[in-house]
């Protein structure tokens, strides 16, 4: 994916539909690039450009670092603070030093496995063909 520096959301979503138009009705690929023409449009809608631009930009940082709200020394411990109600959706943990995102679920937040990029760097994570 390429960073655009500088971009003109009618722009994109002009070039969006060109390309939607090559496509067959009804096709996955059409469905999707209307779809992303949607989400471009309800930025404006509800008077959000801004807020994607920044977004956007903060996307493409390489300075960008991972916020770990909490550190948990057992699951026991975060399970608890999950159960307090005070877990927010994609709020990042750290439960006996493994990364964890808050996911909605049916009904309720659970924790799903997701590393922090210290820990890409295990030897658990690294490919086989090293």
């Amino acid at each position: 994916m390429a960073y655009i520096p500088e971009f003109d959301l009618d722009d994109i979503v002009g070039i969006l539909n060109s390309i939607a138009e090559k496509q067959a009705e009804g096709s996955k690929e059409r469905d999707a690039i209307e779809l992303a023409q949607i989400a471009l449009l309800y930025t404006r809608h509800r008077r959000s450009e801004d807020d994607f631009v920044s977004y956007y930009k903060h996307f493409f940082d390489p300075s960008f670092k991972l916020k770990v709200s909490h550190e948990f020394a057992t699951r026991e411990e975060a399970d608890t603070w999950l159960a307090s109600g005070k877990a927010e959706e994609s709020e990042r943990v750290k439960i006996d030093g493994k990364g964890f995102m808050v996911v909605r679920l049916p009904g309720r937040l659970a924790f799903m496995v997701a590393p922090l990029p210290e820990e890409m760097d295990a030897d658990e994570w690294k490919d086989d063909a090293e």
